[in-house]
């Protein structure tokens, strides 16, 4: 049962040939179809189910994942945190400017050296100082080959309390407005752990506690890893081939016991569910040409685009992304360059909700 859908893939991939264009991967999107605001439930969202094998797609409620999983499966989860990584303040001169911490620079965990992106990048040089709050101001340190900087958290006590305290949600540019109280627990999942991430991993956001206790009552495995993401998340592939795309790296981490697990479900014949993109890449960059996964603690920069033959992924729950995007890209990889564009279509018209906080869909 396992290995034929793995074997759907494979095939899939080998018979995509075709060298793929960034264009390739464009599509136009109605505005109003952007998700602004998440739904009122997480658990209230629309999932749009894909049959690779087949082509045929069928449209469901999320909460429908109760009758699409079967006992033995596994369900993957990506438990990193968002922590609030947009700062804003102020230069001497009085303008505004803003501040996006990205990671910090040591392991010590002082948090108080960062990797940054900065606006206005012109302006803000070594030596530059922004005042976020009267307890808080970052300096710029250094400029970074990829137009980042070095910035230092000056402040009294803990600089993670100070970050906690004066720090916006990091939603992504295309919800064009500010952050509220509201984003603080609806642009996190319910089952955030480790913090550090800069984007939640969207896909999980459709999840309650009451429907992941239902699940794992009917015989649903949970695995659980973590992956930090990153900005490059947002950012469109701006090579006219994907080949010429280099992901940044992404610390995650996979222990024994998820591991473990992973194999024995595999041994057993269930299928392995991953809940998004960034699970999807941690999985396949830990996973060996026989499917067997190991445990591993590092980075990541791998960039899946057809053709791409995956060992590690049986079923693919995912939002919708953007256009061009790396993560559109994955997909494409997974489902099928024309049937994942068929299936955007057809979100399209029955007026799915799109991005971060819009519905889902799940690849079999």
């Amino acid at each position: 049962m396992v290995a034929s859908a793995r074997e759907g893939h494979t095939s899939a991939a080998q018979a995509d040939r075709r060298e793929y264009r960034t264009a390739d991967f464009d599509y136009d999107l109605p505005e109003d179809l952007i998700a602004f605001r998440p739904a009122p439930r997480r658990d209230s969202s629309r999932l749009l189910v894909v049959n690779a094998a087949s082509g045929a797609l069928e449209d469901h409620r999320f909460t429908d994942l109760r009758a699409l999983a079967r006992p033995g499966d596994a369900l993957v989860l990506n438990d990193t945190r968002v922590f609030p990584a947009r700062l804003t303040g102020w230069k001497p001169t009085g303008a505004r400017a803003e501040i996006l911490l990205l990671r910090p620079r040591d392991d010590s965990g002082s948090a108080a050296v960062w990797e940054a992106i900065v606006r206005p990048g012109g302006k803000l040089k070594p030596g530059r100082r922004v005042q976020v709050a009267d307890d808080l101001e970052v300096i710029v340190l250094d400029s970074l080959p990829n137009g980042g900087r070095v910035v230092r958290l000056e402040g009294p006590g803990d600089p993670w309390v100070l970050i906690e305290r004066h720090g916006h949600v990091p939603l992504p540019p295309y919800i064009d407005r500010p952050d509220d109280d509201a984003d603080r627990e609806r642009y996190q999942t319910v089952y955030a752990r480790h913090r550090g991430s800069v984007a939640a991993p969207t896909a999980g956001l459709h999840f309650t506690p009451e429907l992941l206790a239902e699940l794992e009552q009917g015989g649903l495995r949970v695995a659980r890893l973590t992956l930090h993401v990153g900005v490059g998340t947002f950012r469109p592939v701006a090579a006219d081939r994907p080949e010429a795309h280099r992901l940044h790296a992404e610390a995650f981490e996979i222990g024994d016991t998820a591991a473990g697990l992973l194999n024995d479900t595999r041994a057993e014949g269930g299928r392995i569910w991953a809940v998004g993109t960034t699970v999807c890449r941690a999985l396949e960059s830990v996973v060996d040409p026989e499917g067997y996964f190991g445990s591993r603690r590092g980075e990541t920069d791998l960039f899946i685009y057809p053709p791409y033959e995956f060992r590690g992924v049986d079923c693919l729950l995912t939002n919708f992304h953007l256009p061009r995007s790396s993560l559109l890209m994955l997909v494409a990889a997974f489902a099928g360059h024309e049937l994942t564009l068929h299936a955007y279509r057809h979100a399209i018209r029955e007026r799915y909700r799109f991005y971060s906080y819009g519905d889902a869909m799940v690849v079999m």
